[in-house]
């Protein structure tokens, strides 16, 4: 009889451990998470090329040029934030310019942030104009792809309808062409 009060209280105490120890790993993570995230903006703040376009963009807030180099050095740091928030300024000021939605996709996706990502690979496709089509191939064939992907689950025959336009534009991309064979099948 006494023994299996001890391996249930053996049991207990253990399941306790356990989950204390996922608690501190997950306290950890987040921590690790945020120190990585202010080391990452720290870095960027403290580099002079940033603040030298900071300067330049309070002078003049419009200044597409200067703010598509600070939105590339952020996103060359890995700095997703600042790198999404710098395109968004963008795309405000240049609704039509394509490649600011692009950027900021890949910035969301970079960051994770799949249903941002997909909206704006969304505006990017809406506003590639037609005789922008032939220099963006590569980057419509994976916007597409993207799209087909995040749709697949959800909505399979729009999904089959852009993994086709992905193929049309990348007709050797393997995942697009893995991802129709899944879809069509």
């Amino acid at each position: 009889m006494k023994m299996p009060k001890v391996n249930i209280k053996n049991l207990f105490a253990g399941l306790i451990l356990v989950g204390s120890a996922s608690f501190v790993t997950a306290q950890t993570t987040q921590t690790d998470s945020a120190n990585s995230t202010a080391t990452q903006a720290a870095t960027t703040q403290q580099n002079p090329t940033i603040e030298g376009l900071k300067k330049q963009i309070e002078t003049n807030p419009k200044d597409t040029e200067a703010l598509a180099k600070l939105a590339t050095i952020y996103q060359e740091a890995s700095d997703w934030t600042n790198a999404i928030e710098t395109w968004k300024k963008i795309s405000v000021l240049l609704p039509d310019w394509a490649p600011s939605y692009y950027s900021q996709a890949y910035a969301y996706q970079s960051a994770k942030d799949d249903a941002n990502a997909k909206m704006a690979y969304e505006k990017y496709v809406a506003a590639v104009k037609p005789e922008e089509v032939e220099q963006n191939k590569k980057n419509l064939a994976y916007a597409y792809f993207y799209i087909a992907f995040s749709e697949q689950q959800t909505d399979p025959n729009k999904a089959k309808e852009h993994i086709a336009k992905s193929l049309k534009y990348d007709p050797n991309n393997q995942d697009a062409i893995k991802l129709s064979k899944a879809l069509n099948s």
